[in-house]
């Protein structure tokens, strides 16, 4: 029969277990959100910026898999199941301490990625019918006109008018968009904040799952030591 203390450790492997495999659809779900909401803001930081939520969609699935595979060993008492558990968990953690590491240096040089990206598609907005459709898109969805405001367009747009997606609340009759109507605020500040929130959450996700696990991988070690002691003694 087994000790108090190995039927403690066992029911913490269960529950840390179950927290894993909740924690791995939020992080699949987490990492969709933020690949398939925010890619097309891609011509502005190119598409290196989103290889982290990629990464997370995977690390996702295999916490999921690998949470179901350390509750088998639990149950089972097999000490070949946790070991292998453990491992995986340990690589699962390395990878997740990199996930936060790369979301908080990429949060760090954001602002020379997003300054380079605005100024070379606004060189070629006339040309480029991508670029054309980036920055409507980003005026449009961020209420914003030109990298830090409607004067940018001076050199492509004549006669005091600016894009269409610069205007948000023209009056009833007018057709032109011009810097009258236009939005006062640059495109630069407003992206920045949001996308820098949104590699903070990356780094948050990745470092607060890695101590989670990083708990877990020490039971897990625990277990399988009394597992170990438990068969010899038989």
């Amino acid at each position: 029969m087994p000790s108090l203390g190995i039927s403690c450790v066992r029911y913490l492997v269960f529950f840390f277990n179950f927290l894993f495999a909740i924690t791995g659809l939020v992080v699949i779900i987490t990492g969709a959100i933020i690949q398939s909401n925010y890619y097309h803001y891609s011509n502005f930081v190119g598409d290196n910026f989103w290889t982290a939520p990629i990464v997370l969609i995977v690390i996702g699935s295999i916490i999921f898999v690998v949470a179901c595979f350390g509750c088998c060993g639990a149950a089972k008492e097999s000490p070949c199941m946790i070991i292998t558990f453990s491992i995986f968990l340990a690589l699962v953690f390395l990878a997740e301490i990199g996930i936060g590491i790369a979301g908080y240096y990429k949060h760090e040089e954001l602002s020379g990625i997003l300054e380079k990206g605005f100024n070379k598609t606004l060189d070629s907005y006339a040309t480029d019918k991508g670029a054309q459709e980036a920055w409507n898109l980003v005026q449009s969805e961020m209420v914003c006109c030109g990298i830090k405001g409607p004067e940018d367009w001076e050199p492509i747009y004549k006669n005091d008018t600016v894009p269409r997606a610069c205007c948000h609340r023209m009056p009833v009759g007018v057709n032109k968009c011009t810097r009258e109507y236009a939005s006062t605020e640059g495109c630069f500040s407003k992206l920045s904040s949001y996308l820098g929130s949104k590699s903070l959450i990356l780094a948050g996700i990745g470092i607060g799952l890695a101590i989670v696990q990083l708990i877990a991988v020490l039971l897990a070690c625990c277990l399988y030591g009394s597992f170990r002691r438990q068969y010899e003694t038989v």
